[in-house]
């Protein structure tokens, strides 16, 4: 039995949700499929692109990603802030991006004289779109349909290429957050394809260093890093950047084969900052996908009733 969207997601519970849809075919989302002799691997160069473009478009932030053989993850931001300051022409621009507008709304964007109700339907159209570009279902949505169609019209086939939904994880505190992203980001590597963070092809870690490295603060598309919540702190993820890498590569270390059961004594700076210890930090970011919703004790506690749950599943973190 399906879970409603709504006891999955809610901004008032928490604006960071952890997302993943997996392929349903035999054949793959990405990379070289040896039973059919093809090789797939332009297919995540489609799914960034696309991401990109959606999060560009939508006031929704992509906070990581990593796209793998078969599936993919994203770490998703709500950012209703943005929505709320767009005007009506902002709104129409963006929800125009991916789809056609009624002949109303076209007579709106040309500044024809409409009259009181004409105006009040298109106000109301304007705020249905408003809504609709904070809502990780429309998100997923647009970016899954546009891929299968893609993948099939490639494949010369039809008929499902993902799974029926995909699922949504809610992060209730910044622990849940940074253990997620370190998950997402770390996915090449448990799976060993990849050694190192910066050789993790197509995933959110490998853009932000290489965009370092070009003396660019955030890559296009990403959302920015804000550092460590202060007064006045700007729009961003509540971590600094420099620490964040940090921590993905000291885990990254750990979790590789060849360093299982062994635990550096030298602790990153922001799991420190944290208060994780360290095996349960390993333990979450090795198995964080398993639940519903991830957070501490009294996180978890206080966005139950409003995401209409009365119980939930998944890692629970120390309280601060």
């Amino acid at each position: 039995m399906t879970t409603a969207r709504a006891s999955l997601i809610n901004v008032d519970a928490t604006p960071y949700y952890h997302c993943v849809s997996r392929c349903v075919r035999r054949s793959f989302l990405c990379g070289y499929n040896d039973e059919q002799g093809k090789c797939f691997e332009h297919r995540r160069g489609w799914i960034e692109q696309r991401l990109m473009k959606l999060a560009n478009a939508f006031c929704i932030d992509v906070c990581a990603y990593a796209i793998m053989s078969n599936h993919y993850h994203v770490v998703l931001h709500i950012n209703e802030g943005c929505a709320k300051t767009l005007s009506p022409i902002e709104v129409i621009e963006r929800w125009l991006t991916f789809h056609q507008g009624p002949l109303l709304i076209q007579r709106f964007i040309h500044g024809e004289v409409l009259s009181e109700a004409e105006q009040e339907r298109c106000m109301e159209i304007i705020e249905i779109w408003r809504e609709r570009l904070t809502s990780i279902s429309w998100f997923m949505r647009l970016l899954n349909q546009h891929i299968a169609a893609e993948a099939n019209r490639e494949d010369q086939c039809t008929g499902h290429f993902w799974e029926g939904r995909f699922k949504s994880q809610a992060l209730l505190d910044e622990k849940a957050l940074a253990a997620a992203m370190a998950y997402v980001d770390l996915n090449p590597i448990r799976a060993a394809i990849a050694d190192a963070p910066e050789t993790s092809e197509y995933t959110s870690v490998k853009a932000r260093i290489e965009a370092l490295r070009n003396d660019q603060i955030t890559p296009k598309g990403l959302h920015v890093f804000a550092g460590y919540p202060r007064k006045d702190q700007p729009e961003g993820v509540p971590f600094r950047l420099l620490d964040y890498l940090e921590l993905v590569d000291w885990t990254g270390r750990q979790v590789r084969d060849d360093k299982r059961g062994q635990i550096d004594s030298t602790l990153p700076p922001l799991l420190e900052r944290l208060g994780i210890e360290p095996k349960l930090w390993l333990k979450t970011a090795s198995y964080i996908e398993l639940g519903n919703m991830v957070g501490s004790e009294a996180s978890v506690k206080a966005a139950l009733p409003l995401l209409h749950r009365q119980r939930a599943s998944g890692i629970r973190l120390p309280d601060s």
